[in-house]
Order: structure tokens, then C-alpha cells, then sequence
């Protein structure tokens, strides 16, 4: 149901002191008795039939604007005045008791129905609202009133019946909308300009012209005249809504009903009571229809002023928000640009709708920029990019921009929405700290190198010196017991095995292979030296590997094998690991898998147990990917891939 938003739960019209209760009261039957002299001028006679009696839709309609401690008061007040109309009117007192009793009932049903149906004061403006209304007012009140009216008018008892339930029925499709949209709406319609009441004006004018033509003109005029009141209908329901449907159905309805009492226009044939149903049978069916479409309107117009409601919001917190937003149609042109991102730019809207705002974007990233965006908005797909935008000073600054795919309440495409972060400081940041990473990781690199040299070179030479030395300490001195030389022996065995492992050192720490014969030849000899020193199979294989292929690429892929395979060896809980290294597209990839226990990733991550960071910081600076698939029993495979032609000089950069 439609709720009146200035009013609530409230009525509109205060009880206030007792006086001003008692003030209204007079008013009330002041009010009833003329709605009852005016229902009076418009009663078939001598039949005493009503085609139309406002009194009962006047009485419900103010009490659906007072509040309802005071409705007994109004009430009595009004069937007051009722009484008194139907005391000069010279009506039999049984006929004015039944009538009375009638009259209470229908008013009660209709504003309690209603009340209760609505949260203040009714607005129909809506099709929800309307059949409430309706379902009380216009169909049960009605109703519950015709089976005692009827007793009331006499003679035939259901056309009696007919007549009074469409005698109340019209009045509350008519008169109560009226009154009701008339105060609900002051507001607004007092703050309308002229032109809007010289329009009122004009139709009621023409409607009134036209009805005393149709209905009330003592020349006889053809049924199809009144088809010429359809034009001015329409008006009132596509110009006026509610409260001009239900104005010029009043005129209609008193126009017709005054033809046909005084026996003027298309509703006077030899029988009397036969004019009163077709007259009341073609007032509903003419106010129905409209009243329907005067709802749709009005609904429709409130839904418009959502939606606009809505946009003046959106612009509001959009314009005010902290981050660059736009808007794109389903054309792919952009149709919406915030205040941050104007005052970022530095431009006026037309210089940046449609695809104006490509004059900002930095050349070298533009292309991208483009082909980004058309493919996500092809596939309706969400994107998430950075690129450079020449701010207004003339700067270029990094842009983190996000744009998702909008789409109506019925489910169709409407285009994209996206957001704009400045993250040149962010980027900016990460410059300095791949710079940071770098200069540690070249440093250790020269470490390596100099320890591997000097396990080569010094501390290996001395041992195997320490080894000869034994050796012909053990070979020379025959006359030593046998359990010294076979000490002697035992000692130039383990000496030989610490050389031996010392250069195993040497080499893992700095490779000569890697740059005197390629990355191809050391990982091969890795493997090799790997597998006979933990007494593991290692299953090598490498294919298209591109010809010089970068140092330092070659130096990260080694070093990201070194720790994936220690890794492997050491907690896989298997002694047989594949190792495949390959070029394809334009990039190296470099695979370590082996079928054992698997690992949580994120797990071994946080812990910092699995050398993973260390693998991830070294691609991040050849602009390379580390992916892993693990799973616990379910085997590791480790997937390193690298751009080629890019090296630790070419890390991204802000």
C-alpha cells in the first residue's frame, strides 16, 4: 500500500482543543447535509432513486483525515446532518432509520478497511494501492450497504440491490480520490506554476463544454458523441494523475446524472430504473479504466523520481568520493565522469566523454589501455589494469583502475562502472624495493661466488693436499702396525669425501657451467651431481631452449631448480623427481614435479620453511610467475615461467 511520507503514521487534520473538535463537528454536518442536498438535486423522482450519493464517500474521507479518537464524533456529526436531509426531504422515518444504519455501516467498513490498509493518509499511486482501496471502498463497503438500502428505496429487492451498491460505489471511485488526493498532494500542487492551473483550468472547462453538450443539452445528440469525452480523460489521467481522473469523472458523473434525471441525453428511455443501471453501469465502466491508468502514471512517475533520486545520490557520493569513478554505456562510450576525476585531469566533462578521454592516457599505454577494456567489455567480464594518466599539472601518474560489468533489473547489459586509485606512491615503493631486492640478491650472488672460489681454490686444494700427504704418509711408513695404517687409510678416505663434498659446494654455490656452458648443461649436471650425492633418480628433459638465452634469467631459473629440488628431496618423503625445462611463445618455463606427500601452499608460505618467498622474489625480478599444485599425498609440482628477453635491469619500474 502507498503511504502518504510526509504524514506516516499520522493524520492529516489534528483533533487538537475540544473546541476546535467541536468546530469540526459543525463543519462535518454542515458538509454531510450538503453533499446530501447535492446527492438531493440529482435523485430520480417519484421513485426516489439516487443514481449517485456522495454523502457516505464525503463522510469516510474525513474521517481518513482525523485522527480516529475523534471518528464517533465525526461520525455522529455526519449522519447527523444526513438525518436532518432526510427529515426535510419528507422521507418516512423507517426508509431514514434503514438509510442511516446503511449509511454507518458503509462508512465504518470503508475507513477502517482503508486505515488500516494504509499508513496515513491513502495516496493511490500505485495498482497495489488502488485494489486495496478498491477492495474496501468501492467493492465491500458498497456492498455490505445495498443489502439494507435496498429494503430502504423498495420495490423490486436486487434491482434496488443493483442500484444501490453502484449509487456508492461511483461516489467512492470518485469523490474520495478526490478529496484524498487533493490534501495529500497540497504540497505539491501549491507549488506548481501558473501554467499548471490555467491547464487544470482549461480541461475542466472543455469537460464541462463537451459533458453539457452530451448529457444535459435539450437537442438530442447521438451515442457516439460520447465518445468525445475519451480525449479529455486521457488529459487528465497523463497530465493530472488521480486527482484529475477523479475531478472530471465528479463532472462527468453529475453532468450525466442530471441529464438523465431531468430526461435529457443518451441515458432516457421509457423505463426510469433501466436508465439508472445503464447510466451507472457506463460510469464505472468509463471511471474504472481511467482511474487504472491514472494510478499506472502515477506510479510511473514515482518510479521516475526514484531513479533520478537515485542518480542525484550517486552523482552526490560520487562526487565526493575519495577515488576517480566513471561510467560507460552499452556502446562502450563513457558517459560518466566524477569530480576527482575531472579535478585529477584537469578537464571539463565534454572534454573527457565519449572516448575524449584518451587524450590523457599515456601513448605507450594506451594501446593496451584499449584492448583491455574492449575485451573485458566484449566478454562482460571484470578487469583490473594500471596504466598512466597526465594529470592536470601536466605529470603522468599510475593508475590502478577496476571496471565491472552494470546490468538492469531485468537482467540486461547497461555497460561499465569502474574505479580510478592514484598508485604511483605504491609503485613507486615497489620500485625501490625490487631495487633493494636486487642489489641483496647481486650481492649474494657475489658472495656465493667468492666463498665457491674460495672453497675451490683454497680450502679444496689444501684438502686435497691434506690427502696426498696421508697418503704417502700411509704408503712410506711400512714399519707403522698395521692398525695405524689402517687408520691412515681410513683417515684419506673421509678426507677425499669432505674434497669431494667441498666442490659439490663450490659448484652449487657458483656454477661455472651455467655461464661458460649454458643453463641447459648445468642443470643437467646439477641433477647429475644431486642424484649421486642423495642417491635419488632425477629425470631430466629439456627441448627449444632459446640461443643465447639471458644471464640473468639463466641464474634465476638455476637458482629457483636448486631450491625446488632440495626442497623435493628433502620432504617429498620419494626418491624420483622430473625435471623439465622448455621455451615456448616467447617465454622459458622451467617444471620440478615429483609424486609425494604434497603440502598446504599457503602454510608453507606463511611459515617461510619451504624457501617459497625466496623463489618468488627471484622471478619478481625477471617480471617471471611462480605457480605451485600441492596437495597433501597428492604430489608437488613447481611451475616457474619467464618472459624472454628481460632481465634483472628490466624490473618493472614506476
Amino acid at each position: 500500500m502507498s503511504v502518504d511520507p510526509k504524514r506516516s503514521s499520522r493524520n492529516t487534520v489534528s483533533s487538537g482543543s475540544p473546541l476546535r473538535t467541536l468546530i469540526l463537528a459543525c463543519l462535518v454536518t454542515i458538509a454531510s447535509y450538503l453533499a446530501a442536498a447535492l446527492g438531493g438535486t440529482l435523485v430520480l423522482r417519484p421513485q426516489m432513486v439516487w443514481p449517485l450519493w456522495p454523502g457516505c464517500a464525503l463522510l469516510a474521507a474525513v474521517l481518513l483525515l482525523v485522527p480516529r479518537k475523534i471518528w464517533p464524533i465525526v461520525i455522529v456529526a455526519g449522519l447527523a446532518g444526513f438525518v436532518l436531509y432526510d427529515v426535510r426531504a419528507g422521507l418516512p422515518l423507517r426508509a431514514t432509520a434503514l438509510l442511516i444504519l446503511a449509511d454507518a455501516v458503509e462508512v465504518l467498513i470503508a475507513a477502517i478497511g482503508v486505515s488500516y490498509s494504509f499508513d496515513g493518509v491513502p495516496r493511490l499511486d500505485s495498482i497495489k494501492a488502488l485494489a486495496g482501496y478498491s477492495f474496501f471502498a468501492v467493492i465491500l463497503a458498497p456492498l455490505s450497504a445495498a443489502f439494507t438500502g435496498a429494503v430502504a428505496l423498495g420495490g423490486t429487492y436486487w434491482i434496488s440491490f443493483r442500484i444501490s451498491f453502484f449509487t456508492e460505489a461511483l461516489a467512492f471511485l470518485t469523490l474520495t480520490p478526490a478529496i484524498l488526493s487533493c490534501v495529500g498532494t497540497k504540497q505539491a500542487w501549491l507549488k506548481k506554476p501558473r501554467i499548471y492551473y490555467l491547464e487544470a483550468a482549461a480541461l475542466i472547462a472543455g469537460l464541462t463544454l463537451v459533458g453539457y453538450i452530451v448529457f444535459v443539452n435539450e437537442i438530442s445528440s447521438p451515442p457516439a458523441l460520447l465518445y468525445s469525452l475519451v480525449p479529455f480523460l486521457l488529459w487528465s489521467a497523463l497530465r493530472f494523475g488521480v486527482l484529475g481522473t477523479s475531478t472530471s469523472m465528479i463532472v462527468v458523473a453529475f453532468l450525466s446524472t442530471w441529464g438523465a434525471v431531468h430526461g435529457r441525453g443518451p441515458f432516457t428511455a421509457s423505463e426510469p430504473l433501466s436508465n439508472v443501471l445503464s447510466l451507472q453501469v457506463f460510469l464505472l465502466f468509463v471511471a474504472t479504466p481511467f482511474m487504472v491508468l491514472a494510478t499506472l502514471i502515477e506510479e510511473r512517475k514515482q518510479a521516475d523520481q526514484a531513479v533520478r533520486e537515485s542518480e542525484n545520490r550517486f552523482r552526490l557520493m560520487a562526487d565526493i568520493a575519495p577515488v576517480m569513478i566513471w561510467m560507460s554505456g552499452p556502446d562502450k562510450l563513457f558517459t560518466y565522469f566524477n569530480k576527482t576525476w575531472l579535478d585529477f585531469t584537469g578537464r571539463s566533462t565534454d572534454e573527457e566523454l565519449g572516448n575524449e578521454w584518451s587524450d590523457s592516457v599515456h601513448p605507450e599505454d594506451l594501446k593496451r589501455r584499449i584492448d583491455t577494456y574492449t575485451q573485458s567489455f566484449d566478454g562482460r567480464l571484470k578487469f583490473r589494469m594500471e596504466y598512466r594518466i597526465r594529470r592536470y599539472d601536466g605529470d603522468y601518474r599510475w593508475i590502478l583502475d577496476i571496471g565491472a560489468p552494470r546490468f538492469d533489473a531485468d537482467g540486461s547489459f547497461d555497460g561499465y562502472i569502474g574505479i580510478g586509485v592514484d598508485v604511483t606512491d605504491r609503485k613507486l615503493a615497489e620500485g625501490a624495493l625490487a631495487s633493494v631486492s636486487r642489489r641483496l640478491i647481486e650481492a649474494q650472488e657475489q658472495e656465493r661466488t667468492r666463498i665457491a672460489r674460495e672453497l675451490h681454490d683454497d680450502i679444496g686444494q689444501r684438502l686435497a693436499l691434506l690427502t696426498i700427504k696421508v697418503g704417502q704418509l700411509r704408503q712410506n711408513s711400512p714399519d707403522l702396525p698395521a692398525a695405524v695404517r689402517s687408520h691412515l687409510g681410513e683417515l684419506q678416505g673421509r678426507a677425499t669425501e669432505i674434497a669431494t663434498d667441498v666442490q659439490s659446494l663450490s659448484h652449487e654455490l657458483h656454477s661455472s657451467k651455467l655461464s661458460l656452458l649454458g643453463i641447459s648443461v648445468a642443470v643437467r649436471g646439477f641433477c647429475k651431481e644431486l642424484s649421486e650425492q642423495q642417491k635419488v633418480e632425477i629425470d631430466f628433459k629439456t627441448q627449444d631452449l632459446p640461443d643465447p638465452l639471458s644471464p640473468n634469467i639463466s641464474l634465476c631459473l638455476f637458482r629457483v631448480l636448486q631450491e625446488a629440488l632440495h626442497n623435493s628431496v628433502k620432504h617429498s618423503g620419494v626418491r624420483r623427481f622430473e625435471v623439465r625445462l622448455w621455451g615456448a611463445a616467447g617465454e622459458i618455463h622451467l617444471t620440478v614435479r615429483d609424486s609425494g606427500v604434497g603440502f598446504d601452499r599457503d602454510a608453507a608460505k606463511t611459515s617461510r620453511g619451504l624457501g617459497l618467498v625466496s623463489m618468488e622474489e627471484r622471478l619478481n625480478l625477471v617480471n617471471g610467475t611462480l605457480s605451485i599444485e600441492s596437495q597433501p599425498k597428492g604430489g608437488t609440482t613447481i611451475h616457474a615461467r619467464v618472459p624472454l628477453g628481460l632481465g634483472i635491469d628490466s624490473v618493472r619500474s614506476a
